[in-house]
């Protein structure tokens, strides 16, 4: 009897299991302690708002298999990830699900047997780290696996970082013994690279060395990059600021750059050996800071996209340098090129391996942490063999200068000349210094001045931009509510704009936002009016001290010279017309600029549903709608 009803209920579970059309895994003795999900995971994208009643009643023709190519095809940053396990025979075991990845945003993990919610719990890099279920580098869950259970797991996944979603089922005990390996090999790694930039570091110091100064700096910032990448950094030396993880990997790469740049500039003698590649490594070092600076206003994938090929740009340049310098028969350019070709291959293949270009199975960080540290190594003896060459050219020039001393008066005489010109030549070089810092902070004032400039403008339409924007419109609100006159905020959308880009492509779509911003600046007669781009294909106009007639005068004229605006692209006219929200009120605090937006969004929304190409004042009704 009991052989039969579990016949029955196996019998149930295959064809639950072909109706869903999913691969359920299945679970014995016999499965290995350490599994890879990949084959059992199925992904679908996700809205913000979507939840988990909605995503369980979907059919499974929603859901796609997981693989590289789904997730290009996808494109998104919020998505939802399952799968399903049943296990049958007399057992039962405790198992843990890993994310491999330590740098998710957010995970929302949902654990069912069959349609009863056993446990919901979030997880991410948006959280503090105490809030994870098991206190590790990466994300885990532990769960009681019991017989002839089929448990289901859904996962609402956000980043906006990395595509990588490697999921591994453990048995308890192979996944803290994997913690502790890794733990081990992580520990080691750190120790090591913190040594060799803390010994540099007190080198630096006791010898005034700039050689040991950039080779500290760059070890010191790699130390810390790689204790930000393996999740280290953030569970031992910032658990409680969790914003730090959205920029710190950028800030210490960009930073690692800098000092890699002027570290080689000083080991390869370029100043002495070549005056071209000595401003080609400062440059790089410039621009490396001024990448973390821009970077931090990007968004995050971007910035990350942007700083990865900078990496490699900075290796195969370091490189390029250093095998030049070494043909021209430079000793410490040739170790230098030996060295860094490790670093090189590494940034190369970690960099090709995260852009998509290659795949090989390991991790992606791999090539670049085994090329960083023979490369770190290397370079600490490149820098010992240096030292030790200068004391015993120094050693050799006070044993000629003491023999000198001794043969004649005149060696003597001629020995006090030399140490004066020394001296002179040692003020020249001083003072070129101090001139080469004046020049390059002017020149690092005049970047700042440039990137203020361009922070507050559209680089598309030339309008101001959204920061712009809510600045402004917080002054307006001020002086509205101090002298108690009116502010009108006018928002307007291109209608069917996505129809234009799908239509005749994205640069008919930027030429059609180009025009329509050049006009809505030839409407606005006053100076205090400000246009601006809200974002996308929104437009949004500030009107201080104007009544509702006004601002709906200034809102028909601008709907009118839209629609009869002539956009042609390729000798065809694209038809163009132009939602309008208005919102109209006397500011009576800080926080009306907040009202004042959702007003005038919501009567963009009524022009919209009410056929679009009109203008819609706001009124209380339709907060209702």
């Amino acid at each position: 009897m009991l052989s039969i009803t579990r016949f029955i209920s196996l019998a149930l579970l295959l064809f639950s299991c072909l109706t869903n059309a999913e691969d359920v895994l299945f679970i014995d003795g016999h499965t290995p302690a350490e599994l890879d999900l990949k084959n059992w995971l199925y992904v679908m994208p996700a809205m913000q708002d979507s939840d988990i009643s909605q995503i369980r009643q979907l059919p499974a023709t929603h859901w796609q298999k997981l693989s590289k190519e789904t997730l290009k095809d996808l494109k998104t940053q919020h998505l939802w990830v399952k799968f399903s396990l049943h296990s049958h025979g007399a057992f039962t075991t405790n198992r843990v699900l890993s994310f491999i990845n330590p740098h998710l945003d957010l995970i929302e993990l949902y654990h069912f047997n069959r349609h009863r919610l056993l446990y919901k719990t979030r997880m991410g890099d948006t959280l503090p780290f105490a809030k994870r279920p098991i206190i590790a580098n990466t994300f885990s869950y532990p769960f009681n696996n019991k017989s002839k259970e089929l448990q289901t797991f859904y996962f609402k996944i956000t980043t906006t970082g990395s595509e990588s979603l490697d999921i591994k089922l453990w048995t308890d005990n192979a996944y803290y013994q994997n913690i502790e390996k890794e733990s081990l090999i992580y520990g080691f790694q750190i120790g090591v690279l913190c040594a060799i930039g803390l010994f540099s570091l007190f080198i630096a110091l006791t010898s005034h060395s700039f050689s040991y100064s950039y080779y500290a700096g760059y070890v010191l910032s790699l130390t810390l990059f790689v204790t930000a990448l393996h999740g280290v950094g953030f569970r031992f030396l910032w658990p409680h600021l969790p914003v730090v993880q959205t920029f710190i990997l950028q800030i210490l790469l960009c930073i690692s750059m800098s000092f890699a740049f002027l570290f080689s500039e000083k080991v390869m003698q370029l100043k002495y050996h070549s005056p071209a590649m000595l401003e080609v490594c400062r440059t790089g070092a410039a621009a490396s800071l001024l990448l973390l600076s821009v970077g931090l206003f990007l968004d995050y994938h971007l910035s990350l996209m942007i700083d990865v090929w900078a990496m490699m740009l900075t290796s195969v340049l370091l490189m390029y340098i250093a095998l030049l310098q070494g043909f021209r028969g430079h000793k410490l350019a040739k170790l230098f090129a030996l060295g860094w070709s490790a670093m090189m291959c590494g940034a190369l293949l970690s960099g090709l391996m995260y852009l998509d270009y290659i795949e090989l199975d390991i991790q992606t960080t791999t090539p670049f942490l085994f090329g960083l540290s023979f490369e770190i190594v290397f370079m600490a003896a490149l820098l010992a063999i240096r030292y030790n060459d200068e004391r015993l050219a120094k050693l050799q020039i006070q044993q000629e200068a003491l023999q000198q001393a001794e043969n004649v008066k005149q060696a003597r005489d001629e020995a006090l000349r030399i140490e004066a010109r020394n001296r002179e030549q040692l003020g020249q070089i001083v003072q070129e210094r101090t001139l080469e810092l004046e020049v390059a902070l002017r020149e690092l004032n005049e970047a700042n001045q440039k990137l203020t400039e361009q922070a507050t403008i559209d680089s598309l339409t030339g309008l101001k931009n959204r920061n712009s924007f809510d600045r402004r419109l917080h002054a307006e609100c001020r002086i509205s509510r101090r002298q108690h006159t009116p502010i009108a905020l006018v928002m307007l959308d291109i209608d069917h704009f996505k129809a234009i880009n799908d239509t005749y492509g994205h640069l008919a779509g930027d030429h059609a936002l180009r025009m329509t911003a050049t006009r809505l600046k030839q409407q606005l007669k006053r100076p205090t009016d400000l246009v601006s781009r809200f974002g996308g294909e929104e437009f949004a106009i500030i009107l201080p001290n104007t009544n509702q007639e006004g601002a709906l005068q200034v809102a028909e004229s601008i709907r009118k010279a839209i629609f009869e605006l002539p956009i042609s692209w390729s000798d065809i006219t694209i038809p163009l017309t132009v939602s309008i929200g208005v919102s109209v009120d006397i500011a009576s605090s800080d926080q009306h600029t907040t009202l004042l937006l959702a007003q005038a969004d919501k009567a963009l929304y009524r022009a919209k549903n009410e056929g679009r190409n009109r203008v819609i004042l706001y009124n209380v009704e339709l907060d209702d709608v």
